[in-house]
């Protein structure tokens, strides 16, 4: 709109942005991005340590000075970390990060620095036509559907914060190959597969070493806890077995190296918000209540207890 009280201008010369700036008096700057900014007051490249650390700088002195709010973009890497030097992490005073897969129309907005608040809340996004809009019910758009009977897939309740959310975890285990064996992960740490794969064969004697193994979580959440074990290990294993887990369960809790399931933080969060989505089973770590707003629940031991829920035992 043409009224919109926004201005745009198209600067990287740190000088001339700050000129502008005083001039205009505005309550909230986006600076895109700060690696291309540059300052006459050094030789060095754009993007560079020095550069970066005395552009960031200087924007901070006019955001304390003036009450505005500085919003400074930052490139990422393919990793999703911040390109280049680090050092702006340390000068502000709050980090987000902005997640999601590009193939899928969810982003997530996660807070990994604030000094005024929380660091464990997530926003969730929906990527419309209108633009990003906020979803009041995440854990509805992180669960697959029409595959419910299907092998290699567990219903994981994890909390981010305050909030408890649902998402589908899916695994699929190949057969054996000559050579080295894949391995591949989305939304998960690569090394906890590998531990949890180790502790499948050593204590279960599920082997997986000369097979393809495929991990992902759906629609690009990306679990951060180690509550997530249970439900990648029931994944794992019903594919490996190829045993369908049952309809409607979901499973949350973490596995030592030894073998035993331990327990976790906001567990009947956990399963309330389960049974409001109409779960009707829970896999937990032992000591759960039995049951929770009609939810029954399964308190398991260790690993081995699943792998027998899962055969039938």
């Amino acid at each position: 709109m043409a009224d919109a009280p926004v201005q745009l201008a198209s600067e990287t010369d740190l000088r001339s942005i700050l000129k502008a700036l005083k001039a205009t008096s505005p309550d909230l700057v986006v600076i895109d991005s700060v690696q291309t900014l540059w300052s006459d007051g050094l030789e060095a490249a754009p993007g560079s340590v020095g550069q970066v650390r005395a552009c960031a700088q200087e924007l901070t002195r006019f955001a304390k000075k003036s009450g505005a709010i500085v919003i400074l973009v930052g490139h990422v890497t393919k990793d999703g970390q911040i390109a280049g030097p680090r050092v702006l992490e340390h000068m502000v005073d709050a980090v987000f990060y902005f997640e999601g897969e590009r193939g899928h129309q969810f982003r997530i907005l996660r807070s990994v620095k604030n000094r005024f608040g929380p660091t464990d809340e997530i926003g969730v996004f929906e990527m419309r036509e209108q633009g990003l809009v906020s979803t009041t019910d995440p854990s509805a758009m992180f669960l697959g559907a029409g595959d419910e009977g299907a092998s290699g897939r567990a219903v994981f309740a994890a909390m981010e914060g305050s909030r408890p959310m649902l998402a589908e975890v899916q695994a699929l285990v190949g057969q054996e190959v000559a050579g080295s064996p894949r391995r591949s992960v989305v939304g998960w740490e690569s090394s906890r597969l590998a531990m949890l794969l180790a502790v499948l064969d050593s204590r279960c004697g599920l082997r997986t070493g000369a097979r393809d193994v495929y991990l992902s979580v759906t629609g690009g959440y990306r679990i951060s806890e180690p509550a997530g074990d249970l439900a990648a290990a029931a994944a794992l294993a019903s594919s490996l077995l190829d045993r369908g887990v049952p309809s409607k369960t979901v499973f949350f809790g973490e596995i030592a190296l030894s073998g035993a399931v331990r327990p976790v933080g906001r567990l009947e969060t956990r399963l309330r918000e389960a049974a409001r989505l109409g779960f009707d089973c829970a896999v937990t770590p032992p000591g759960a209540p039995e049951q929770v707003d009609g939810l029954k629940v399964i308190g398991l031991s260790s690993v081995q207890a699943l792998i027998d829920t899962l055969q039938g035992d």
